[in-house]
């Protein structure tokens, strides 16, 4: 008898309300032959997949520690103002990842687990006759979306890792080989490919994949293969560009009018939220308010002391030009505040600290349950005129690129003429500014092989780039971590 692990999340929604309510059910074992036997347990099923897009960001001992800031700390330009161990100085310092570094745990289980669960749903419901044919498939796309998006994150991360997509059964054959990378990318690409044949909604409300969110990690996944390791160049800017032109085109996506709107819980899974991880802050919080707080410790908000995980570098604040909004103080960075319960009391800060993830509600609830975008139209608008600047020749003026930029620098400058062209080298430094400190950089500076020389302005290669906050320049060797020490001594096959 065949036997799967099912997580279940449930998520309800009240009315045309779009607050949540998360529940995370205990797991268990359970047959096919007593699952997916109806439309609600399908439904839970698919919702449990969703779980491992917050795993990364879990924090278990009440601080600031959670495996995702190494996402941001391995680039150089993020300084942790919290003392920090061991693990941390891995990727803060460059000086080499231990396969025994838990961050590497976090991360596998995170994308293995819902992958698991992502074949179970795909391999049972495939044959489901207990919802219309539509439903069926309109379920199945959001599980071959995730099973790519969790693929996606370990291929960048790991490079060559097991492919499986068949559910586990039984205990035998579990031990798997490494798979190339190019076939890995190849399921990746078919997964979001049949996930667009399906007939989702351009955007959702509930939070739930769309057909928004597949075309924009299909557009991501493009660019990613036209660049390292696969260096497919043109063929795929192209194909990158032509996904994000889609989304755009679709209409069903605006950048929002002020930064502030980023935050409002009212835009949740809308307007410039292409995809987000859903919070509850009562049974899934977000950990972002509280673990970026100012350390030492500064009365600014409920809880000071969960803080210190994360803050710029401030070579990389600086490198922002003069009269870019998004340094305007409570856009994306603050530099004072007001004291906590008393407003007329403004608490200088000793460092710029990240406020795009500030909580009014979570200030003194002392709960944040604000969601978290993993892909951002801003995101989809530059990787659009980045893959037809490469197109080009590493200069654009093509019209749709062209609208796509100024969309993005302009909101940072609003007085700024449109740009008549652009440059590669300005779009990539763009990025940097824009998606700072949302678990992207990393990923851009692995497939561009680029890096942001922040002291000279410039756009530099990456081998050879000593960080602001590194100890050495970067090496292939620092480019893809290690498999977790764990993994391979379970199943030797994964060190070969």
């Amino acid at each position: 008898m065949k036997k799967i692990l099912i997580p279940v999340l449930i998520l309800l929604i009240a009315g045309t309300s779009c607050k949540k309510f998360l529940e995370e059910k205990p797991n268990g074992l359970l047959t096919p032959d007593n699952y997916y036997n109806s439309a609600d347990q399908i439904r839970a099923a698919v919702n449990g997949a969703y779980l491992g897009l917050n795993s990364p960001f879990a924090t278990g001992i009440g601080v600031a520690v959670s495996s995702v800031f190494s996402l941001e700390y391995i680039t150089g330009y993020t300084q942790r103002p919290r003392p920090s161990g061991y693990e941390d100085n891995q990727f803060i310092q460059l000086t080499g990842l231990d396969q025994a570094n838990g961050t590497l745990q976090t991360f596998w289980t995170s994308s293995y687990y819902p992958i698991e669960n992502c074949n179970s749903i795909i391999a049972n419901v495939s044959k489901s006759e207990v919802v219309t044919p539509t439903v069926r498939d309109n379920f199945l796309a959001e599980a071959y979306f995730l099973r790519a998006y969790y693929y996606f994150q370990l291929v960048r991360l790991y490079g060559r890792v097991p492919l499986k997509t068949t559910p586990t059964t039984n205990l035998e054959n579990t031990q798997l080989e490494r798979a190339p990378i190019e076939d890995i990318y190849n399921q990746i690409v078919s997964d979001l490919t049949t996930a667009e044949k399906a007939g989702l909604p351009w955007t959702d409300k509930t939070g739930h994949v769309s057909k928004g969110a597949i075309k924009s990690l299909l557009a991501k996944v493009y660019i990613t293969i036209a660049g390292y390791p696969l260096n497919k160049g043109n063929e795929y800017y192209q194909k990158a560009y032509d996904e994000a032109k889609e989304v755009i085109d679709g209409g069903q996506f605006s950048l929002f009018a002020n930064y502030a709107d980023l935050r409002n819980p009212s835009n949740y899974n809308s307007g410039e939220h292409i995809f987000m991880i859903q919070h509850d802050e009562n049974t899934i919080p977000n950990i972002m308010h509280f673990t970026l707080m100012p350390y030492p410790e500064l009365p600014i908000s409920i809880q000071p002391s969960y803080s210190g995980a994360m803050a710029p570098a401030q070579a990389f604040y600086d490198s922002y030009q003069t009269g870019d909004q998004r340094v305007k103080e409570e856009n994306f960075y603050f530099t004072e505040h007001a004291k906590y319960g008393d407003a007329s009391t403004i608490i200088k800060l000793p460092m710029p600290y990240i406020y795009k993830y500030w909580n009014d509600q979570a200030e003194i609830s002392g709960r944040d349950g604000s969601n978290f975008p993993l892909i951002r139209y801003a995101d989809i608008l530059l990787l659009c005129a980045e893959a037809k600047a490469n197109v080009d020749g590493g200069t654009t003026a093509d019209a749709t690129a062209l609208s796509a930029y100024n969309k993005v620098h302009q909101r940072a400058f609003p007085s700024v003429a449109a740009a008549t062209s652009v440059t590669l080298d300005n779009v990539l430094k763009e990025r940097y500014w824009e998606l700072a400190y949302e678990f992207q950089t990393w990923f851009d500076m692995q497939r561009t092989r680029k890096a942001f020389d922040v002291a000279n302005n410039k756009i530099v290669d990456l081998i050879g780039y000593k960080a602001p906050l590194h100890n050495r320049e970067f090496r292939e060797a620092d480019l893809l971590w290690p498999i977790p020490l764990a993994e391979v001594q379970k199943d030797p096959n994964l060190g070969k």
